[in-house]
């Protein structure tokens, strides 16, 4: 908290009786200049005062105007789905209720088919939304041209065909399935551990059908606000459709599709409105044309055995840690644009790096091609490399070892 500013001390006049007049004079006229000094002194600070109490009006203002704020009910997001002559129909997001309400007088004419409102208890609109597509660009990662291709993928031979013949072929050659009679699976669920180039199938899927590429984490779709989530998943899915052909890319779907509890908070009940929301829309899958939907989880056994009925996700494929032969080939894709010693085995490297995943087997290359630097060389070799798997085995975290090799 600021002090006030002390006063200055108020000038003294001692005249001596034996002064001449001259010399009265010209105290006074001393002692006048130190009364304006003062003077000004005392105006300046009393406008710094008036300013300072300007302040201090506004921010109580703005404290004021928030503590109304806060005393006020939530209200909820909604979306007016019908302008009628009786009023508008409103759904609110989360629970898909429908409602005809009034048309507040305030919005006039200016409230239209399809914009988002705020709704209180009593499903009064109370404001209209702005748009969400700032909103989209936040949550969503959008690629119209993935540049991943399958030669940057290694050791993942079996599920690449799995997921060109679940994905890539629904999409470039959608003839044959109907000449078979059989429909494409709907979905492909990638399951494994941490780094293994789930993503990386995806962006390839979609580079090689020319589709554009959504990503959003499934912690993203976990909102504050009541029904958001389901909207965002609304959201990707109208989104896809503008922009097909399209890849929809969930990551980390156990956020949002865990196995149900019976816990009745507030937080539990608004994923499970989201999960509800995306079951909706998956189950519609198959009249939203050249859009496919491939997900991606660490905990496979924390899903809800909903979301896996056929239907919804009909290829589970299983992306697991790359054997020796894996590790082998993912070491020469991440090292193809290193200068490399030509004595380099890379079959050795892969015997030793048992256990690794791909994401840490390109952050062991980074590394080696780090203690190549150190040395003042521009030629990496496998010494380098095994300083590099050294650090690993016997560093620490503090140490600013890679999170990916813990």
């Amino acid at each position: 908290m600021s002090r006030s500013p002390s006063l200055p001390d108020r000038p003294r006049l001692d005249l001596d009786p034996e002064m001449s007049p001259s010399e009265r004079l010209a105290a006074l006229r001393d002692h006048y200049e130190r009364l304006r000094e003062v003077n000004r002194t005392l105006e300046d600070q009393l406008d710094a005062a008036r300013e300072r109490r300007r302040s201090l009006t506004g921010e109580v203002d703005r404290i004021e105007r928030e503590n109304e704020t806060l005393k006020t009910s939530s209200l909820y997001v909604a979306t007016a789905e019908e302008i009628t002559d009786d009023g508008v129909v409103v759904k609110q997001h989360g629970n898909n209720q429908e409602v005809l309400t009034e048309l507040p007088p305030q919005l006039g004419e200016g409230l239209e088919a399809g914009d988002r409102v705020a709704i209180n208890d009593s499903f009064s609109i109370q404001d209209r939304l702005d748009a969400e597509t700032d909103a989209r660009a936040q949550a969503m990662e959008v690629d119209e041209s993935p540049e991943v291709t399958y030669d940057d993928i290694g050791g993942l031979d079996e599920q690449v065909r799995e997921v060109r013949e679940a994905v890539e072929e629904p999409l470039v050659n959608a003839a044959q399935f109907d000449a078979v009679g059989i429909d494409p699976p709907s979905g492909v669920l990638l399951h494994g551990p941490p780094g293994t180039g789930k993503t990386m199938l995806a962006r390839a899927v979609a580079n090689q059908t020319d589709a554009t590429f959504i990503k959003m984490a499934g912690s993203e779709l976990v909102r504050k606000f009541i029904g958001e989530g389901a909207r965002l998943v609304r959201d990707l899915f109208e989104l896809a459709s503008e922009r097909e052909p399209a890849i929809i890319f969930i990551d980390e779907i156990d956020s949002i599709a865990a196995k149900r509890t019976e816990s009745k908070t507030s937080g539990d009940a608004e994923v499970q409105r989201t999960m509800m929301q995306l079951l909706s829309e998956m189950d519609g899958f198959e009249e939203r044309g050249e859009i496919r939907i491939i997900a991606a989880t660490n905990r496979f056994d924390m899903l809800d055995r909903a979301i896996l009925r056929p239907g919804r996700f009909d290829r589970l494929i299983e992306v697991p840690k790359p054997d020796a032969e894996g590790r082998e080939r993912i070491l020469e894709i991440h090292t193809r644009d290193m200068n490399l010693d030509d004595h380099l085995d890379f079959a050795t490297l892969a015997e030793t790096t048992e256990g690794f995943s791909g994401a840490e087997l390109a952050s062991l290359a980074t590394e080696a091609g780090m203690f190549a630097i150190r040395d003042g060389r521009t030629e990496v070799r496998l010494a380098d490399f095994e300083d590099a798997f050294e650090k690993v085995e016997d560093g620490d975290p503090k140490d600013g070892v890679p999170v990916a090799f813990y």
